[in-house]
């Protein structure tokens, strides 16, 4: 009888222990401090990111509460801990993965993510297209000259008023 109440005593004691740790735990995700989602930067608590610092945008396999790994300019990394529910974790992983434009999103490009065409790339001014015909260019080159000797470019002749 006495060995069932040292047993006892034991499970008590870790029932115990669990439940303090888990009290530990909920108590440090209410803590957590606030994420927002702006349209120039996400903050988290009064840690600023600015969406064009984040270079890659990693899940873990945490969905409620979230667990994503930002790596940052500089190589930095930071975990963004929300403690919400499904719905608004995936809300909020949304709003990451759509805002991280210049990241990589779990390893892929951002366009490749969201299935968009690459950025259209200007023309170099130097490789464009002739808008005129040379004989044009000619025409166009000579009423500048005119213009630039006469002041004009009518046939009228200075009396003609």
């Amino acid at each position: 009888m006495k060995a069932l109440m040292t047993d006892f005593g034991i499970a008590w004691i870790a029932v115990m222990v669990s439940f303090l740790a888990a009290a530990f735990a909920m108590m440090a995700l209410m803590l957590r401090p606030a994420i927002e989602v702006h349209n120039a930067y996400l903050a988290v608590g009064r840690h600023i990111i600015f969406w064009n610092e984040i270079h890659r945008v990693d899940r873990t396999r945490w969905s409620a509460p979230l667990l994503v790994r930002l790596t940052l300019d500089g190589n930095r990394r930071v975990f963004v801990l929300h403690p919400g529910d499904r719905s608004s974790s995936i809300g909020l992983l949304r709003h990451l993965f759509r805002n991280s434009r210049q990241a990589l999103l779990d390893g892929v490009p951002h366009n490749k993510f969201w299935g968009e065409p690459p950025a259209a790339i200007t023309p170099d001014p130097a490789t464009r297209g002739r808008l005129l015909l040379p004989e044009d260019e000619a025409e166009v080159e000579r009423l500048f000259q005119r213009l630039k000797t006469v002041g004009r470019l009518d046939q009228r002749g200075s009396g003609d008023e």
